[in-house]
């Protein structure tokens, strides 16, 4: 059972309350007229109430809420239309909070609904109210009323906040550059504990010619793309592995045939994840562990980096494709491609080609998607044969949050720091049109809220989105918001 305001508002003009109303501090409250109900205008859900509180009668706006936060949730305290309400009236009061400010700074008494109802209604309504919260996803304060912001000026925003969003992201890889730079002259090997670069790092002045060399950016791509393929409970952890198991350690056996399960083998042995106990039930999982082994004690005594517990690694609560096994294995692959086939070289010179848009984007798509071959198409887990076989360990979706999130990026900071101001115009140019497969739910949530869901797909609005939410929404931020400004003024 969810509760639906609608009901609220029936309680309220019909004044169905089992005693008195009254304030936290036991002043007397009289409903003389519930309001008229607000049916059309943004704003509180009854206008133009009488109410009683103590010896004075307020003349003012009636605001109904579920929830005592959905007052600051829905962003009215700073929201002009609300400046008029004299009593705030919620379901439940989950924080035991018995006031609210306006924007103007005026103090607004809280009654909590549940505590003047009848004592089994009371339960059938708590049951509801839990139901509600339990399945309650955070609210943008504007969602009932951007509708009066013009769509074009709502894109304007976004698009200025996607472009800022990829400026902010190559500064951020300028910055790790120019530390791996900087490490590589310390003779420091990576991944360390900690560092606390002094000021001679700070007071270095960088040249071109610092970063005049493709294992950097190879190093580089290979750690964004690990990072990226470890989603959020992987991320630091796959990092760590990418560091660990770097460029410089898998060129030096670039030139063995069975290349690619070198590669493999030192992420998987290095990670940690492989099983101490070699008693496999499935066959497969004895061959391919075999063949993970032997293949580490060919290289493991140039290795001289760290090693990982099993218990550095999560796997609760992710679908099976993503566990970090399989994105391993599909990482294994694109970072066979990174080394053999130059690929920062091929993304360099595609860039100086006279390629079309569409063209260019589905040649990054297929290089980056890896397809599901071997031992992890048919298992999630070592030992563990999977119900169906998983076509790719690098899909379309994840394919295109590569390109715009770390490919794209590096470019455009690539052809920045070497002064080719043309290629790093076709590079943004490329980011501004890209047009995402990928699907993100908190992006479809704002795409939704604003009505821009036909625009979501399109990169520059994407990012847009999410730095909407996350520097505005999420923060508090309404005021400082173009569309919030106009929303709530």
């Amino acid at each position: 059972m969810k509760v639906q305001e609608k009901f609220l508002y029936e309680i309220w003009k019909e004044k169905k309350f089992i005693k008195s109303l009254s304030t936290a501090d036991s002043q007397s409250i009289e409903v003389i007229d519930p309001g008229l109900q607000n049916k059309e205008l943004a704003g509180p859900d009854f206008l133009n109430s009488r109410i009683r509180i103590g010896n004075i009668t307020y003349i003012g706006d009636v605001e109904i809420d579920t929830w005592h936060s959905d007052w600051k949730t829905h962003g009215h305290y700073i929201d002009n239309k609300y400046n008029k309400v004299t009593l705030h009236v919620v379901l439940s009061n989950e924080k035991n909070k018995n006031y609210v400010f306006t924007k103007e700074g005026r103090k607004v008494q809280s009654i909590c609904l549940v505590d003047f109802l009848d004592n089994n209604f009371q339960k059938h309504l708590r049951n509801a109210i839990r139901n509600e919260r339990n399945n309650r996803t955070f609210n943008m304060p504007c969602s009932e009323s951007n509708s009066s912001v013009d769509e074009k000026e709502k894109l304007n925003f976004l698009f200025n906040l996607g472009t800022a969003r990829f400026k902010s992201k190559t500064k951020k890889i300028f910055d790790r550059l120019k530390e791996m730079v900087y490490l590589n002259e310390m003779n420091i090997r990576e991944p360390i504990v900690k560092y606390d670069f002094g000021d001679d790092f700070f007071n270095k002045k960088f040249s071109p010619n610092d970063f005049d060399d493709k294992v950097i950016w190879q190093q580089l791509v290979f750690e964004m793309i690990f990072e990226a393929l470890g989603y959020s409970k992987n991320k630091d952890i796959m990092l760590k592995l990418a560091k660990a198991v770097n460029i410089e350690f898998l060129k030096n056996h670039s030139n063995k045939e069975n290349f690619y399960k070198v590669i493999e083998s030192s992420l998987f042995n290095v990670s940690g994840l492989i099983p101490t106990d070699f008693s496999f039930s499935d066959e497969a999982t004895s061959e391919y562990v075999r063949e993970l082994v032997e293949t580490w004690d060919g290289v493991k005594d140039t290795y001289d980096g760290p090693t990982f517990s099993p218990e550095s690694w999560h796997f609760f609560k992710l679908r099976p494709q993503n566990f970090p096994t399989v994105r391993i294995s599909g990482g294994s692959g694109l970072l066979q491609r990174i080394i053999e086939d130059e690929l920062i070289k091929k993304f360099i010179d595609l860039t100086h080609s006279e390629n079309k848009i569409k063209k260019v984007t589905s040649y990054l798509r297929n290089i980056i998607i890896v397809r599901g071959e071997g031992y992890w198409k048919n298992h999630f887990t070592f030992d563990k044969i999977a119900k169906e076989e998983l076509k790719y360990f690098i899909g379309l979706s994840r394919a295109d949050e590569i390109i715009v999130n770390v490919i794209l990026p590096v470019l455009s900071l690539y052809f920045e720091i070497f002064s080719e101001p043309d290629a790093a115009r076709s590079i943004r140019n490329l980011y501004i049109n890209f047009t995402q497969q990928s699907s993100n739910q908190l992006v479809n949530q704002v795409g939704g809220v604003l009505n821009l869901t036909n625009m979501r797909k399109k990169s520059v609005y994407y990012q847009g989105m999410i730095e909407l939410f996350r520097s505005y929404c999420v923060k508090e931020k309404c005021l400082e918001c173009k569309i919030g400004e106009k929303v709530f003024n």
